[in-house]
């Protein structure tokens, strides 16, 4: 039975290796041209985390969370190159605001939650699918899911954690009080927030299950390989 099976097994390994590269590339292409990182006055805008949902519902948490980290260190690079006036939070080493250097809480803000955004979306999916029903209607639904989820971990998780440590900072930039940060954050949160979900949630389905159809063993071997570690 093993030696029947490993032929299967060793061909679902390169197509997820394969796919794993794929996505890095095309997140690589996304990150050195205006399509991955949008600027706008405050802050950049992003589509990098579509395809770190999709990679982490086809490839399971693993592969989506260093797909993540390749998400966090584009945007670090971005942020130090072609700054805008929050991207202090996402290098360190942009300035803060009346200062003379940057803060190490940028990379916290940069990575984490984006190597999050390549983990949660596959425990969504996998959710679904302890739902009695038919199985393209749950996985169409739980792609949705997963990609509405991701989208909200990544603007919640970096603004949040930005007003947590650098409120002070985003404060000085928007010419606000410091009780008026949580405030801008929200209006942050819902301007770019909102698009990037709908984004996401439009986009996500429709190629996690046209992949699903045409690379199936991959797939289900990282869901059920992941699923067992």
């Amino acid at each position: 039975m093993t030696n029947a099976n490993s032929p299967q097994k060793h061909a679902a390994g390169i197509q997820e290796m394969v796919l794993t590269a794929l996505f890095t590339a095309l997140l690589l292409l996304m990150g050195f041209t205006p399509l991955g990182l949008i600027d706008l006055p405050f802050i950049k805008a992003t589509t990098l985390h579509i395809p770190v949902i999709i990679g982490s519902i086809l490839l399971g948490p693993f592969r989506g969370a260093f797909l993540g980290g390749v998400f966090g260190v584009l945007s670090v690079w971005k942020s130090t190159i072609a700054p805008s006036a929050l991207s202090f939070a996402f290098s360190p080493f942009i300035p803060l605001p009346g200062e003379s250097h940057g803060s190490a809480w940028a990379l916290v803000i940069a990575i984490i939650p984006r190597v999050l955004v390549g983990v949660v979306p596959w425990f969504v999916v996998r959710l679904f699918e302890l739902i009695p029903a038919n199985r393209l209607a749950v996985k169409s639904a739980g792609s949705v899911a997963a990609a509405v989820i991701g989208s909200a971990v990544n603007t919640g998780l970096v603004m949040g954690l930005m007003g947590l440590t650098l409120g002070g900072s985003f404060a000085a930039v928007k010419g606000i009080g410091g009780d008026e940060v949580w405030a801008g954050i929200l209006a942050i949160v819902f301007a770019n927030g909102v698009p990037e979900a709908i984004a996401a949630a439009v986009i996500v389905p429709v190629i996690v299950l046209a992949l699903t159809n045409v690379l199936p063993a991959a797939v289900d071997s990282a869901g059920s390989r992941k699923g067992s570690q």
